[in-house]
């Protein structure tokens, strides 16, 4: 499944399921073929998402950290990052919310 963020503020997100999914949990919402994020909701759910990207972060900053320590090889991310991954929606919730517009997906 494709989920289709839109808003009159920008351009279309396009995520596959799984990661959009990944990103609605994290926002506190159940991943649904239909939604909204509407404009007074934007300021929490950006915070929210920007500290879930800083403790994905933190997290693999302290694996490099203990390999380091170890004297281990570097470990590194296997496939996109949190913060890649939701960075483009983050985007649009921001210009969504300085133009007062909803975020939508599936209408």
């Amino acid at each position: 499944m494709l989920y289709r963020f839109r808003s009159p503020a920008g351009a279309d997100v396009v995520m596959l399921g799984d990661a959009a999914e990944v990103l609605l949990r994290l926002l506190g919402r159940e991943p649904a073929a239909q939604g909204i994020f509407q404009n007074a909701d934007l300021p929490a759910l950006v915070q929210r998402l920007e500290q879930a990207v800083a403790d994905d972060d933190a997290q693999f900053q302290r694996a490099l950290d203990a390999a380091q320590a170890a004297g281990e090889p570097a470990p590194r991310r296997s496939g996109v990052s949190l913060r890649q991954r939701a960075w483009p929606l983050r985007e649009l919730m921001l210009h969504s919310q300085r133009e007062r517009a909803d975020v939508v997906w599936g209408v």
